[in-house]
């Protein structure tokens, strides 16, 4: 897709969030930001029928609830019907059982065409070997490109492991964005944002590889140019609300860093 954000500007898609309390506002100002449009519906009463109207569904499992899980499998069932895309943030995978057991749930009862997570997350539900310290990443023994790939092919989802470097696979292709700083890890919710960002962009292209590819290096130049002019997680977390809504297709394509392998 030549134009991404040129184009989820112009048709301002409404993506619904079933997200968590801790980095709600987060989410709901970048999705602004990059010009889609956000909700947050997550009353298991009213769920369906606002991801009925919605171009792209976002869950998170940051902060779980039994309700909250009813209501995500609600939605997801609407968007599968409505063949729009969904997002899984497998926030803290490896961290519980019951979070491991719902996120399990969620994947074997509705269609998931894009799971998230950071490496040790998604390790955990590849199968393979991983701890997670709460929500952060640990260390995994797997070489991560393998795990994606490998995972992308056994759940028929497109498959996104965030990091230093970001890895994005279909199980045919995989992509290695090298865009972003380490400032972003130094505030909370840079993770959940991305997870918005990717659903903004997959709801305006259904090449779901391509579309998480891109999400990531949007938002990784945006923080490298937030960074420019920041003294520490304060200002960098203005400076990159301001990035992201000042970026251009123009601007991205020259400073992109993306490999195929």
């Amino acid at each position: 897709m030549k134009s991404p954000l040129k184009t989820i500007r112009e048709t301002k898609p409404l993506v619904h969030h079933i997200t968590n309390w801790v980095t709600i506002y987060d989410c709901a100002n970048i999705t602004r930001a990059f010009g889609a449009l956000p909700v947050m519906a997550h009353a298991p009463e009213e769920c369906a029928d606002m991801t009925k109207i919605s171009s792209a569904l976002v869950l998170n499992i940051g902060t779980l609830t039994s309700e909250i899980i009813e209501s995500m499998l609600l939605s997801a069932a609407a968007a599968n019907e409505k063949k729009i895309p969904v997002v899984l943030d497998a926030v803290g995978v490896g961290a519980t059982k019951f979070r491991d057991e719902m996120a399990a749930k969620i994947l074997g009862s509705v269609r998931v065409d894009i799971i998230k997570g950071n490496y040790s997350e998604i390790a955990r539900l590849a199968g393979e070997n991983a701890e997670t310290k709460g929500v952060e990443a640990t260390s995994i023994s797997a070489d991560p490109e393998k795990v994606a790939k490998e995972f992308a092919k056994s759940s028929s989802s497109v498959v996104v492991m965030t990091g230093r470097e970001d890895i994005i696979s279909d199980g045919k292709r995989t992509f290695v964005v090298k865009n972003g700083h380490g400032l972003m890890g130094s505030i909370v919710g840079t993770g959940c944002m991305a997870a918005s960002i990717i659903g903004s962009f997959a709801s305006v292209n259904p090449d779901y590889c391509d579309a998480a590819k891109d999400a990531l290096c949007y938002f990784g130049v945006a923080g490298e140019l937030a960074a420019e002019n920041s003294k520490g997680p304060g200002s960098f977390k203005v400076n990159l609300y301001d990035e992201v809504f000042n970026l251009s297709d123009e601007k991205v394509k020259d400073m992109m860093k993306v490999e195929e392998s």
